[in-house]
């Protein structure tokens, strides 16, 4: 379990960071504390848990459950990934072959 939630905590991270010392003083956790979730598997603690959710809400559900529910905006990173690859460039210029 405690590996499954340090994967968690990278993906979202990896998503919404440009990485471990941004993540670290916005979640108000240090860098070194969390590479030793992320390299170890440590259990991390419930106050980090709650300062992500509170950061990033619409992962609760995923990172505490494993599950979505897009209808209630609970999505994973890679529902967020894919989002982000579909949407527009501007450069779309809506006609095909014209």
């Amino acid at each position: 379990m405690s590996s499954d939630l340090a994967q968690k905590i990278r993906l979202i991270r990896e998503t919404e960071t440009s990485g471990r010392a941004e993540f670290s003083e916005l979640v108000g956790v240090p860098k070194k504390t969390l590479i030793g979730i992320e390299q170890t598997g440590r259990v991390p603690k419930g106050d980090l848990l709650a300062s992500i959710c509170q950061q990033w809400p619409k992962y609760t559900l995923w990172l505490m459950t494993g599950q979505v529910n897009e209808a209630a905006g609970q999505v994973s990173p890679e529902i967020e990934r894919t989002r982000d690859r579909l949407k527009p460039t501007g450069t779309d210029t809506g006609s095909r072959g014209e």
